[in-house]
């Protein structure tokens, strides 16, 4: 997915000669916080609300202070992980894309990208929700597929995250069944470490109830 296909087709345009006050109406009926201002094809900048009231230019056209307004932007063919990273720096709810030639293309609302993010993560997909932790030396994806996929299921959606202040790492999949006990067994044969799990609750009591047995039947030998 790059940023042309993420496109929002709904968000309007803002001119140099709208007021301040038509923008922050349209800001509020698409619940953002940003608008792009267009001139002829050229992108000039990122007007925001906070713009609009530091400026007092609820009643005055925002043309008269561009050189006030930030620029962020990205190109069309940029993928939507750069999306997120550009989003994530400059923190605004719309991100204007640009062509190679610099024309202005359209723009990407934060509320767009996160239903797309929704369905990467395959949020909506039925399965249950595992997160292991581990030291990354010991991260092999190829392995972590194979104990799922040897319990006739499959990953549907994975993503890692560094721990703050530590060497560990958290992997988090998604898997397409609702009862992941045989998965989990196997994790711990493997030696991993189940930092959580997110199943159907009673699924997860029926597996604890029967390792519990197993675990007073041993200590009964």
């Amino acid at each position: 997915m790059i940023a042309r296909q993420l496109i929002s087709h709904t968000l309007p345009l803002l001119n140099c000669s709208d007021t301040g006050q038509k923008a922050i109406n349209i800001m509020d009926s698409f619940r953002v916080s940003h608008l792009p201002l267009v001139r002829d094809g050229e992108y000039l900048g990122l007007i925001s609300d906070d713009d609009v009231y530091d400026l007092e230019m609820e009643m005055c056209n925002i043309g008269e202070n561009i050189a006030s307004f930030k620029n962020p932007f990205i190109r069309v063919n940029q993928h939507v992980f750069e999306v997120v990273q550009k989003i994530m720096e400059t923190k605004v709810t719309v991100l204007p894309v640009l062509e190679m030639d610099d024309e202005y293309y359209g723009s990407i609302t934060i509320n767009d990208l996160a239903l797309y993010l929704t369905e990467l993560v395959a949020a909506k997909e039925t399965g249950a929700i595992i997160v292991l932790e581990l030291n990354p030396i010991d991260y092999s994806l190829s392995q972590i597929a194979q104990i799922v996929e040897s319990n006739d299921a499959k990953v549907i959606s994975l993503y890692t995250k560094s721990q703050e202040n530590t060497k560990e790492m958290d992997v988090t999949l998604k898997v397409n069944v609702t009862d992941v006990s045989s998965i989990i067994q196997t994790f711990v044969r493997y030696d991993y470490n189940i930092k959580a799990v997110y199943m159907d609750d009673s699924l997860l009591t029926d597996m604890y109830s029967e390792r519990y047995e197993l675990f007073m039947k041993y200590m009964d030998i």
